[in-house]
Parts: C-alpha cells; sequence; structure tokens
C-alpha cells in the first residue's frame, strides 16, 4: 500500500513543477510584453535621438550666427482689417501681428519699410478664403507665408517669426 501512496505524491510534485513552470512563463511573457510595448513607445517612431538633438541644436545656433545669448526683439504692427475672398463677399478678418526679428537694426528696418509690410500683409490676406484660415494647419501656413514675405522686404532672414496676438474672423 505504501507504493500506492506514493505514486499520488510523485504525480503531485510533478504537477505542482509544472503549474510553476507555466506561471514563470507567463510572467516572463508578460514582463517581456510590456518592456517591448514601453521601448515601442519612448524609442518608436517618432522618437528623437540626443545625437540628433545636438546636431539641430548646433544648426539652430549656426542660423543665428553661433550666438548662444540670441534674445529676439519684438515688433507690433497695427491692426489689418481685411475682407476675405469669400463667394458673397462677406467675411472679414481682423488681425493684429508682433513680429520677432533679430536685432534692433531690423526693427528699424521693419518700421522704416512698414507700409510695405502692409501692403503685402493684405495682399496676402485678401487672396485667402475663410475655409483657408478655418484650420489650424491654415494658421500656421499664414504664418510661415507672411514671415517669407516680411523677409523679402527687410532681407537677410532677419524676421524670424511672427504671432498672431488677435485673430477674428466674422
Amino acid at each position: 500500500m505504501a507504493k500506492k501512496d506514493a505514486l499520488p505524491v510523485d504525480e503531485e510534485k510533478k504537477k505542482g513543477g509544472k503549474v510553476k513552470w507555466v506561471v514563470l512563463l507567463l510572467v516572463f511573457l508578460l514582463l517581456a510584453g510590456g518592456g517591448g510595448a514601453a521601448y515601442w513607445f519612448l524609442m518608436g517612431p517618432g522618437a528623437v535621438s540626443e545625437d540628433a538633438v545636438l546636431e539641430q541644436e548646433g544648426d539652430q545656433a549656426g542660423r543665428q550666427g553661433a550666438r548662444t545669448d540670441f534674445v529676439p526683439e519684438i515688433v507690433t504692427l497695427d491692426p489689418f482689417v481685411v475682407n476675405l475672398a469669400d463667394p458673397l463677399g462677406r467675411r472679414f478678418l481682423r488681425m493684429t501681428l508682433d513680429v520677432e526679428v533679430l536685432n534692433r537694426a531690423a526693427i528699424a528696418d521693419v518700421q522704416r519699410n512698414n507700409s510695405r509690410i502692409r501692403d503685402a500683409v493684405i495682399l496676402l490676406l485678401a487672396g485667402k478664403s475663410f475655409a483657408d484660415l478655418a484650420s489650424m494647419e491654415g494658421k500656421i501656413t499664414l504664418k510661415n507665408q507672411i514671415v517669407e514675405r516680411l523677409n523679402q522686404i527687410v532681407g537677410g532672414g532677419r524676421v524670424t517669426n511672427v504671432y498672431f496676438t488677435e485673430f477674428v474672423v466674422q
């Protein structure tokens, strides 16, 4: 009878050992899957390496004449009120801009060319429709177009950015 009692104990030990391995395998798979998911979110598409960040910072420093103490100057332009290119002609835009320039000399050039700048911006805005300006992408595109036009007038890439301080479409 001792042999009959001994067999189930051996089988229980074998079962217990298999269950431990299955549990350990499941825990390992969960940890590996979680680590893989974390790696994908942190280092997957869109992640920027440290080398890329350093290279981008170097490019920006090069564009600014290798000055790390760059402090931009801001010029506020008078408000623009323009009829939009709408089929019914009932929509208009009221917009105020702050212009960011590289230095004080560029401020003088922006102020000296105020009439040319206002003309260029008004012509640009008058060609836009409400659909062009309603989305965020449209506003960003408009900002980039204004910067390009201002740099054509002022020259030398001295206008670095424009900021909408007022933007009302009615």
